[in-house]
């Protein structure tokens, strides 16, 4: 994987770049739309890339492999071939899943603990178990094995969970090395970088995942309960530490108003689930501001041609925010392909 970085903005840290992966090219700053268990839940293969021109998206470590599994995506050639997406794919490491499902999971220095949410099975993620499920997974980018911070967290615990993430990181790297893609194509590792709401966790992480080399490096723990401003502050702190020439990816963010923010201050991707669950209950984010389709005011909307009109009524109360977006010009698009935008603004 390379990073060509294209333009920056004099009067902000906005950038725009050119990833390049074996599975195509990701014009950023770029936002990646969520499919959990390795497709977009509402979206068509065929609105996914010929009406939001999703140019990358995100797969989660932990549900692909409690279902389907990872015999059946191997069999298949790898989530590529499994779902038919054919352009570049992200996956998780399942470290948001040690945050979010802390109540059946044990974590310890070897990795953690738990049971499956589906049929209460027991199963134990390490460092170098994550790598080789991912490399069995196959996407063009993996992320390390971590621990998502809660963001109201004191601060030695913040400490303790830092050090953790960056001891696991090591193994993940070192793992990594000694194991080939399966699949033909290159695959990169994405250091990821902790600290909570603290400055100086923050720096130091900052610092050891700068020092890694890594084809890009990744801000976790943030949007997961810290103030908002605290978080763009962790995004400057971090940032400013980072290398200039690798992409920066901002973990499970978010609004229209946090990847404007996030942008501005120099990251160059973002997922976050949001954008897909709102959808699928009639939420619409335009440059008007939100519109909530399932409110009675709404219902003798008038658009600009009944196919539009016709087809905004079915995608509101069936489908998904992206592709309503896709295909209502006066929607803001979640998909948040702003790359063109920001080549006018940058250049």
């Amino acid at each position: 994987m390379t990073f060509d970085l294209q333009y920056t903005d004099p009067k902000s840290n906005a950038r725009a770049g050119l990833i390049t992966t074996d599975h195509g090219q990701i014009e950023t700053p770029i936002f990646m739309p969520v499919g959990t268990l390795g497709t977009v839940k509402g979206v068509h293969l065929h609105e996914l890339k010929e009406d939001i021109k999703a140019q990358i998206i995100l797969g989660n470590t932990y549900h692909l492999y409690l279902r389907p599994g990872l015999d059946i995506i191997e069999r298949a050639g790898g989530l590529h071939k499994f779902n038919g997406f054919d352009r570049p794919m992200l996956t998780d490491s399942g470290g948001f899943q040690v945050f979010s499902l802390s109540g059946i999971r044990k974590m310890r220095e070897e990795g953690v603990e738990f049971r499956s949410h589906i049929d209460g099975s027991k199963h134990l993620f390490t460092p170098e178990r994550v790598m080789d499920i991912e490399r069995t997974i196959g996407a063009d980018i993996m992320m390390a094995f971590d621990e998502c911070t809660p963001g109201t967290a004191d601060y030695e615990y913040a400490k303790k969970s830092m050090q953790l993430t960056h001891r696991w990181l090591d193994r993940c790297i070192k793992h990594f090395n000694e194991t080939d893609p399966k699949y033909g194509y290159q695959q990169s590792l994405f250091p990821i970088v902790q600290g909570c709401v603290y400055p100086d966790l923050r720096k130091q992480s900052a610092e050891y995942i700068a020092s890694k080399g890594a084809d890009g490096n990744a801000i976790g723990g943030l949007a997961v309960g810290e103030p908002t401003e605290k978080m763009y502050e962790m995004i400057e702190v971090v940032n400013e530490i980072l290398p200039k020439d690798k992409p920066r990816y901002l973990m499970g963010v978010g609004t229209p108003v946090n990847i404007l923010e996030g942008i501005e201050r120099g990251v160059d991707m973002f997922d976050c689930v949001m954008p897909t669950r709102n959808g699928r209950n009639g939420m619409l984010f335009t440059k008007d501001g939100i519109m909530n389709m399932r409110n009675k005011k709404w219902r003798m909307i008038t658009l600009p041609s009944k196919p539009k009109a016709h087809r905004m009524w079915i995608l509101c109360t069936a489908v998904l925010t992206c592709v309503i977006c896709s295909t209502h010009k006066s929607c803001w698009p979640c998909r948040l392909h702003l790359s063109t935008t920001w080549h006018s603004i940058c250049g």
